[in-house]
């Protein structure tokens, strides 16, 4: 059976595009694969907590000389690990928040790159695929003035693929504070165009991720 981890990190559960836009990658996945299962996590409604001493430390000594703090800080450590494991594909909304990525979702990939075992070169969730969905209120694309301010999708697809070696495809709304925002009102046609295109871009790679998943395996 093909698993889906699927991670939500905006804030704002009634109006978000990214939670907009990784529910129709994630509808349209499951009319094509019924028999799969979904593990979803909302990090902004139940964060995880942020990597601490004994979790780090812990990681790097044998297992029998831990103490209990350091057992039990490493075994919520290892559900998020195992977790990520299990999954054939991830799906990530991540909107961006002062030009890079939640908080929520940098303790997640804090808690789950763990070097030897999920990362490095030996990696064996290499080739894994993930879809980022990675919203913006305003335009960071090349050639825009912003475009150098651009932290989010950056730095996902270098942690992914450097550290664990994923196959990350990245789906991106702009302008998503055209219509509240009257300085940005003029781009409203800009940022309805963008959403309907990631809508439609989610549409047809969550129908397509299983050809992603057959190619990793």
């Amino acid at each position: 059976m093909v698993t889906l981890l699927h991670l939500d990190s905006s804030l704002n559960p009634a109006g978000s595009t990214s939670r907009a836009v990784t529910a129709a990658f994630r509808k349209a996945w499951e009319e094509q694969n019924p028999e799969g299962t979904v593990v979803y996590r909302d990090l902004a409604a139940e964060p995880v907590p942020h990597l601490e001493g004994l979790a780090v430390s812990a990681a790097f000594a044998d297992p029998s000389t831990h103490t209990p703090e350091q057992a039990a800080a490493f075994a919520e450590r290892l559900k998020l690990v195992e977790e990520l494991e299990r999954a054939d594909a991830v799906l990530i909304g991540a909107p961006m928040y002062n030009f890079s990525i939640p908080s929520t979702l940098k303790a997640w990939l804090d808690q789950v790159i763990l070097m030897g075992r999920t990362a490095g070169p030996e990696s064996p969730l290499k080739g894994l695929p993930v879809t980022v969905v990675a919203s913006r209120g305003g335009s960071y694309a090349a050639g825009t003035p912003r475009e150098g301010l651009e932290y989010a999708t950056n730095y996902l697809e270098g942690v992914l693929t450097e550290l664990i070696g994923a196959e990350v495809d990245f789906i991106v709304p702009e302008l998503t504070l055209a219509t509240s925002v009257p300085a940005m009102a003029e781009l409203i046609p800009l940022a309805e165009a963008s959403y309907a295109r990631a809508l439609a871009d989610a549409d047809s790679k969550g129908k397509a991720l299983e050809t992603r998943i057959a190619s990793a395996a």
